[in-house]
């Protein structure tokens, strides 16, 4: 009974961390992994919605499907292949300070939490520097990876009481 009692009063002094650790580690995994599909599919990506566009088919589509396929997105793909090393590159980085600052957390380093935010919002930044306003214009995923980031710094800043400053 009495090791029982010490775990929880161990797992109570960790709070959430070991848990939104364990997402960042999958969330930024997957974020590499997505990166890097990007980076070798985004002229195809582009072809084929040209390609799209100029059939005779597009025609054929609902009036809501067209609307996917609007010039602000051919833009938005065309700025994105143009730039599609420089952003590989800063959502690799990216993702390595998140998954270095949740490792730094899980040792209850605030240092962590500081790695962890930059790597949270160096991709975004980045994606803004070189896409400018039509980066905005991408669609519903960049509000919801937007979404997401400040949802995961906000649970994380409910967790920095248990943080050992460095």
């Amino acid at each position: 009974m009495n090791e029982f009692a010490s775990e929880i009063e161990e797992e109570e002094s960790y709070g959430s961390i070991k848990t939104l650790t364990i997402l960042t580690f999958i969330g930024s995994s997957l974020g590499i992994v997505s990166g890097v599909w990007a980076y070798l599919k985004s002229a195809d990506n582009l072809a084929k919605m040209q390609d799209l566009i100029s059939s005779p088919d597009f025609d054929k589509l609902p009036d809501f499907a067209k609307k996917y396929y609007s010039q602000d997105t051919i833009d938005f793909m065309i700025k994105m292949d143009v730039n599609k090393l420089p952003i590989a590159i800063l959502n690799f980085i990216g993702c390595s300070l998140c998954i270095y600052g949740a490792i730094e957390m899980r040792k209850l380093k605030m240092s962590g939490f500081y790695t962890y935010i930059m790597g949270s919002l160096l991709p975004f930044i980045g994606m803004f520097l070189f896409m400018g306003s039509a980066y905005l214009k991408g669609g519903y995923n960049v509000y919801i990876g937007l979404g997401i980031t400040a949802l995961f710094i906000t649970l994380y800043v409910f967790q920095t009481k248990y943080l050992d400053a460095d």
